[in-house]
């Protein structure tokens, strides 16, 4: 009996010991298997990175020489020099509505870490300061500033009739004089100087409707507010920017670059067939690319839209329409139809476009606002003065938005979507109305008014700024 106590402390003993030398076995396992399977940090800058990311913050490449096309003399030397490079997407802007309801439209190297919306600057006195890190570009609200229009109404060349609104009559002005202010953030002062400089070398192409013809004379109106010699841009081949013709070049003989605007309603192939009585009947082929592809493949930045031609006429009826390799659809809806176009748009970007050497952009609906009708049936906006403030019509997001964002996340070259449908939402005040043309005389209201395009100065600027703060912000991040 004495034994019994040496025994059972001789048994803890051993019991302890295995306790304590599994216990340091489990951490050993723990610790080499946290360090050993961990992946690493580089894979989690930013979680929604992918390389078929929907992006709507940035970008970062390199660009080829610009290929100046022929007409009027250049200094063939200059087109040797080589080019900055140009950011590549590194972050992602969902949309935060849900709204299904249908709105009608027609330079440096270095590498970038990705993280979702990157502070811009903020104009100070001294010197640029970072703002917060969370700010979405599309979210805010515009507000009245004093340093509005960017350039003078009246003032620029290259506005066309149809925007020209303060030439057409319209009186009031407050339209013209509001700035588009993030949430969270200001957008750097625009500077058309500095954003030459970021252009020097390359073509930029906006490649879309009449929307993107807006867009257009927008940004050679701010361009050419940089010159000092404004004799030093031109249209290559001399034409007037009227809505009949679809193809302009303008060129900046100081900066080596060139911005361009090539019509195509859909992105996708226009055609007619010949139908039974020998009438011939447009078609719209959803399989297949635009004529107009080979020029987009000469550009270093594009600026694609669709919108405004699949709401209305035989678009939208679908019938006798729509075709896909040699069959034709003998009803289609259109929404179908313009997913499956968008997709056709997308699988040509991922096969022509080196993500290393251009940008893409897509810009979004630009929302339209007529009262009492629509375009072709009595819809009307004369007599509008101020933004919608409040109200449902803010947080419309069409149904065509969330397919635009469905092919670009599944796209494998980054693009960035310029989402500017909500910001458009509030100015149902910037839209030309009765004064798309020039009025003299007696002045008579138009029986359709124009509600979806802009008036120029106006809301295609605040685009064209949105689109010089991002490659503000690529220098930033490829400076830190």
């Amino acid at each position: 009996m004495a034994m019994l106590p040496k025994s059972g402390g001789l048994k803890n003993r051993h019991t302890f010991s295995a306790f304590i030398f599994l216990l340091l076995l489990l951490l050993t396992i723990f610790f080499f298997s946290k360090r050993v399977l961990e992946p690493s940090l580089s894979l989690y800058r930013d979680p929604n990175f992918q390389s078929t990311s929907l992006s709507s913050e940035e970008f970062a490449v390199p660009v080829v020489t610009l290929d100046l096309l022929a007409d009027p003399p250049v200094n063939e030397a200059s087109l040797q020099q080589p080019v900055s490079p140009i950011p590549e997407p590194i972050s992602r802007t969902e949309p935060k509505t849900e709204s299904s309801s249908d709105v009608k439209d027609e330079s440096s190297n270095g590498e970038f870490s990705s993280g979702v919306n990157v502070g811009l600057p903020i104009e100070t006195n001294s010197s640029p300061k970072k703002v917060p890190k969370m700010c979405d570009f599309y979210r805010g609200m515009w507000v009245n500033h004093n340093d509005y229009p960017l350039y003078q109404p009246n003032g620029c060349p290259y506005v066309d009739e149809a925007y020209s609104c303060q030439e057409n009559g319209r009186r009031d002005s407050e339209y013209m004089k509001w700035r588009w202010k993030p949430e969270g953030c200001d957008l750097p002062r625009f500077n058309a100087t500095d954003f030459l400089e970021r252009l020097r070398g390359k073509r930029l192409m906006l490649v879309g409707d009449s929307m993107n013809r807006n867009q257009f004379e927008s940004i050679i109106c701010l361009l050419r507010e940089g010159l000092s010699n404004k004799s030093r841009m031109y249209e290559a081949y001399g034409h007037k920017i009227t809505k009949g013709r679809g193809y302009f070049l303008f060129k900046f003989m100081d900066y080596n670059c060139s911005v361009e605007f090539v019509r195509s309603h859909f992105l996708v192939k226009e055609g007619t067939r010949v139908n039974g009585q020998g009438n011939s009947n447009p078609t719209l082929s959803i399989d297949r690319i635009d004529k107009t592809s080979n020029r987009w493949k000469h550009a270093d930045i594009l600026v694609f839209n669709t919108g405004h031609w699949w709401t209305h006429g035989k678009t939208a009826r679908g019938k006798n329409y729509y075709k896909e390799g040699d069959f034709l659809y003998p009803r289609l809806d259109a929404i179908e139809a313009y997913k499956r176009a968008m997709k056709t748009w997308g699988k040509w970007i991922d096969q022509n476009i080196n993500p290393a050497k251009k940008l893409v952009f897509y810009r979004g609906y630009s929302s339209a606002h007529f009262r009492g009708g629509d375009w072709d049936s009595g819809g009307t906006c004369h007599g509008e003065t101020q933004p919608i403030l409040s109200g449902a019509f803010l947080d419309n997001y069409p149904l065509k938005m969330k397919i635009v964002e469905e092919v670009l996340r599944e796209m494998r070259v980054p693009v960035v979507l310029l989402n500017v449908t909500r910001m458009t939402n509030f100015r149902k005040d910037g839209h030309p109305s009765i004064y798309g043309k020039n009025q003299t005389g007696v002045r008579k209201v138009s029986r359709r008014q124009d509600c979806s395009h802009w008036c120029l100065p106006g809301v295609p600027d605040a685009w064209n700024e949105l689109i010089y703060s991002k490659l503000i912000l690529q220098k930033m991040i490829s400076s830190d």
